[in-house]
């Protein structure tokens, strides 16, 4: 039984991901940790209510506590129990839409490794329940939320955000309480959008897989953060409206830290999304860039096994290691804010500097994401490589698409040639399932 993808258990709820099955996976937490308790986080989504019920159950029947956080970001989560030297769990689906939810493992702050994630799918398939003198008990943890900000404000006790305005969309999600109030702490003037959440608008139209919503709302001379739903991305306005996403603060980031020397073995760890522009500017400041696989758990692997303290996505997810075990959307945001206090510079000519060129991402809905092995896809790719082309061509770790990208100097022909590779997907899925 695979269940777990690049980032935890996700699936559609009551489809995929039932409470039946969340009760099995949190048995099986509770028999393969060691700690006293599992601490249980959650976005706003409403079926998180359910699948916590369900998890917390599983857990208890193992004959484990739980401690329930309540809404709170994917980071707060790894942060406390890095704090706490205990295991969490994560209930959300990240970015996707609110039909679909997750389960998310950390261990002491760090996602686990695929070894640990097929031990818990088996024990998934051999349910144990201890007597019922010896069930544990579920409580409320209420301080969650006081605890990862005071934990933030202290990193940042020194930053006075006076004088900035920002502009923030929290996508209805787990952030829309602890961003706004950690950056008016720090004393930035901040309007906060998307901050309503209702159990079903998470990441609807908005947060930072839809700048859209931000930049039409955003005002003049201001700048814009998004988060998404789990808020373990960052994405920026600049102050003109341009986007600043995650390759962009990979490379503002990396001059920032060497300059500082937080920037260890001058490496940062990308994945094989990142741009080559990206690849590029920091090779010309004398900063090596390594590539893995796409998943923001094997970003943090390749950092801890070339001893690399930044690295992240694209899409927004950066880890400063000496920060934190994992993404945090609004880390990033104050390493943003930092450096642009620090350096009286302004986002706009900061990653201005940063090429970035044409890539066309195409996502292909189908029904077996095995079809990404099939010949004809792989003789398709090879008929289009060349040196000035880049194709990228692979299953979603959370999504049932296959993700088509195409990096060229030239952005047509990135266009023409993703759409071209697309065409060839449909065709042989369409084989496929008739």
């Amino acid at each position: 039984m695979a269940l777990f993808g690049t980032d935890g258990v996700r699936g559609v709820v009551n489809g995929d991901l039932t409470p039946e099955l969340a009760f099995k996976l949190g048995n099986a937490l509770g028999r393969i940790f060691e700690g006293e308790f599992i601490l249980i986080g959650r976005d706003t989504r409403k079926t998180g209510e359910m699948l916590e019920a369900a998890l917390a159950a599983g857990i208890a029947s193992s004959g484990k506590d739980v401690m329930l956080c309540g809404i709170l970001p994917t980071p707060a989560v790894a942060m406390l129990s890095n704090r706490m030297k205990t295991e969490g769990v994560i209930i959300s689906a990240s970015h996707n839409p609110p039909e679909f939810n997750g389960i998310k493992v950390v261990k002491n702050g760090f996602k686990l490794p695929d070894e640990e994630e097929r031990r818990i799918e088996k024990l998934i398939e051999n349910e144990k329940l201890v007597d019922y003198s010896k069930v544990g008990r579920i409580k409320k943890f209420d301080e969650a939320f006081d605890i990862y900000t005071k934990e933030v404000l202290k990193m940042y006790e020194d930053l006075n955000l006076s004088g900035f305005n920002i502009a923030v969309d929290v996508a209805n999600g787990a952030a829309y309480k602890t961003t706004p109030f950690v950056l008016e702490k720090l004393g930035a003037v901040v309007e906060v959008y998307a901050n309503e959440p209702d159990g079903v608008n998470i990441n609807q139209e908005c947060g930072s897989t839809n700048m859209e919503f931000l930049a039409a709302r955003k005002k003049e001379g201001w700048l814009g953060l998004a988060h998404d739903g789990d808020a373990d991305r960052a994405i920026f306005l600049d102050e003109e409206g341009n986007v600043v996403h995650g390759d962009k603060i990979l490379g503002i980031m990396a001059l920032a830290m060497k300059r500082e020397g937080r920037l260890k073995n001058s490496k940062v760890v990308a994945t094989i999304l990142s741009n080559l522009g990206l690849e590029e500017f920091l090779g010309k400041h004398g900063i090596t860039l390594l590539r893995t696989k796409v998943g923001d758990r094997y970003v943090l692997e390749r950092m801890l096994a070339s001893g690399a303290f930044l690295g992240g996505e694209r899409s927004g997810h950066v880890i400063f290691l000496d920060r934190s075990t994992t993404g945090d959307g609004l880390i990033t945001a104050l390493e943003i804010l930092r450096f642009l206090k620090n350096s009286g510079e302004d986002l706009k000519s900061l990653h201005s500097s940063i090429p970035d060129y044409p890539q066309v991402m195409i996502n292909v809905p189908v029904k077996d994401k095995s079809i990404v092995e099939d010949e004809k896809i792989k003789k398709a790719v090879e008929k289009f490589s060349k040196k000035d082309l880049r194709i990228v061509v692979r299953p979603s770790g959370t999504e049932p698409l296959i993700r088509v990208m195409v990096e060229a100097y030239d952005g047509e022909e990135a266009k023409r040639v993703a759409e071209e590779l697309a065409e060839v997907v449909k065709e042989i899925d369409l084989e496929r399932s008739s």
